[in-house]
């Protein structure tokens, strides 16, 4: 085997090695192997890459960090709308809402549901095709969103190809982008210890976060990703919620407990 084909073969294994490792502290929280060595391992892919830049893909680990400023944010159109969730404040309005949905599935019998933490953040929609992340937008009017692609790829939470197996061949992952409390006060302890402005809350840091035209900002931000549903999808994920979340975790997303 020329060299060529042994930097080729220790680029796969490199790569495998290191989403394996991703996977398992951004979504598991249970890594196996120290900082330092994982450092190690990304620098020898690094390195290789350098060397044999022909062998760079857009779902290498290396290439989170590190693109070039965006001259500004183009557009994403949504092919299944990206509609906003209702509110409701009394057990009134919740019933209310229960009979909607079964004239709307003409159900006669109770229908069950599954309930989660809605979190406060920016909503944004994946899209995936054949496994590999090709696309990120922000809701927008919910036709149109911003092209935040560069930004997500830089989100570890996220992943650039999905794990496992058995996913659809266009599969849009839609959720919120968030940073957890305690993230954001450290975010603002380290601002403020820099004599730079504190965010005022959460939610703003982390939509300000997307929106930057250089990604490297991005990725210096505590930001986490939580899936919340579907969008268009090449084929049928699981016919309950509880199952296509389950499926999520399984495909590398962290979801709710």
């Amino acid at each position: 085997m020329n060299e060529p084909q042994n930097a080729k073969k220790r680029i796969q294994q490199l790569r495998e090695q290191i989403n394996e490792h991703n996977y398992r502290y951004y979504v598991l929280d249970a890594p196996v192997i120290a900082d330092a060595a994982y450092d190690r391992l990304l620098r020898e892919l690094q390195s290789l890459e350098s060397a044999h830049p022909e062998l760079i893909t857009p779902d290498s680990p290396t290439q989170r960090v590190g693109a070039e400023p965006l001259a500004e944010f183009g557009a994403v159109l949504h092919r299944l709308p990206m509609t906003s969730m209702d509110n409701a404040f009394d057990d009134r309005e919740v019933r209310d809402w229960d009979q909607r949905v079964r004239k709307g599935l003409a159900a006669d019998q109770a229908v069950t549901y599954t309930a989660e933490p809605k979190f406060d953040g920016t909503s944004v929609s994946i899209r995936y095709e054949e496994g590999v992340l090709v696309q990120a937008g922000t809701r927008g009017d919910g036709q149109t969103g911003e092209d935040i692609t560069s930004n997500v790829r830089t989100i570890k939470s996220i992943p650039l190809r999905l794990h496992g197996q058995g996913w659809p061949g266009v599969l849009e992952v839609r959720g919120e982008i968030v940073i957890p409390t305690r993230d954001f006060a450290r975010l603002n302890a380290e601002r403020l210890a820099k004599g730079e402005n504190v965010f005022a809350n959460p939610r703003n840091a982390a939509a300000g976060s997307l929106r930057q035209l250089d990604p490297r900002i991005t990725a210096g931000r505590p930001l986490r990703f939580f899936p919340w549903g579907l969008g268009e999808v090449s084929q049928e994920v699981a016919p309950l919620y509880s199952q296509v979340v389950a499926r999520l975790k399984q495909w590398g997303f962290r979801v709710t407990d």
